[in-house]
């Protein structure tokens, strides 16, 4: 066995989300922009000569079956035809059901590292088609750029998004994303907007109303939050965020922010850090 390998797992806000109808099979269309951000988790990857994948770190409450990057492996391994294996581990920073994105990018990192340390070649483009079969979300994150989206997510194109920081909060609450989308109160009838004309266009997060209801708890920090800048929810929830055009006005926030809610501040990135290891 290899030693360890540490490779980030960034986190990622939706800068808006939009649900602009349903498809025959139930998938709803989305427009929304990810912005990319410098907090996440570290996937960890020591490589095996025996073909398995082991998690040596994994999650609570999360069934092996259900383990996204244990999944990730073996769809690159069953995809490439790879012999090798490896071993899994993790910290995780980014909490389950907070709409950053946690793990559908541990995924991600796992199929862009493991196809630079199996050297399995695949394109982005290729592991992108992967990923899509993992999650709606992991395509994004192998795009690697910060990305106006739509279809179910998969359909991507790079934007360029000003530099910020960004207050987000931490709400102690779980929201699975299916509930969120069954929910019939859910808009999904949103004019489309084109990317030309983001921010500008009236944006907002149509799972927001449907969360807040479902978990108060979300309406109160947003509330607190829109003290200091508009803030909104991002994902199905439950983490809620803010920009600022500094690092210090973003800290001058966090150290306002009372006992009983957590959060932290982060910067936006202008790619993945493992951008490179791809093309």
């Amino acid at each position: 066995m290899t030693a360890f390998q540490p490779f980030a797992a960034p986190a990622k806000l939706n800068l808006f989300l939009h649900v602009t109808g349903r498809r025959v099979d139930g998938y709803h269309l989305l427009q929304t922009v990810f912005q990319l951000i410098d907090h996440g988790d570290t996937v960890h990857i020591a490589l095996t000569d025996d073909g398995t994948i082991h998690h040596d770190s994994p999650i609570p409450g999360v069934p092996p079956a259900q383990d996204l990057m244990v999944r990730a492996a073996q769809r690159l391994q069953a995809a490439t035809g790879c012999r090798q294996g490896c071993r899994l581990r993790i910290d995780k920073r980014l909490p389950m059901g907070g709409g950053l994105g946690g793990g559908s990018s541990d995924a991600a990192t796992v199929l862009i590292a493991l196809n630079h340390l199996w050297q399995t070649g695949l394109s982005r483009h290729a592991l992108e088609t992967l990923g899509l079969q993992l999650g709606a979300d992991v395509p994004a994150f192998i795009f690697g750029r910060n990305a106006y989206a739509e279809g179910v997510g998969e359909a991507l194109q790079a934007i360029t998004l000003p530099p910020a920081w960004y207050v987000v909060l931490t709400p102690p609450v779980a929201v699975p994303t299916a509930e969120i989308f069954s929910d019939p109160g859910l808009t999904r009838n949103t004019k489309p907007i084109i990317m030309s004309t983001f921010p500008s266009d009236g944006v907002r997060n149509d799972l927001e109303t449907v969360a807040k209801r479902k978990y108060p708890i979300i309406a109160n920090y947003i509330e607190w939050l829109n003290q200091f800048s508009p803030a909104m929810m991002t994902g199905s929830g439950a983490c809620v965020f803010a920009a600022f055009s500094t690092q210090a006005d973003a800290e001058r926030v966090m150290t306002a922010l009372p006992a009983t809610m957590q959060g932290f501040v982060a910067q936006g990135l202008m790619q993945h850090p493992l951008f490179d290891l791809l093309d």
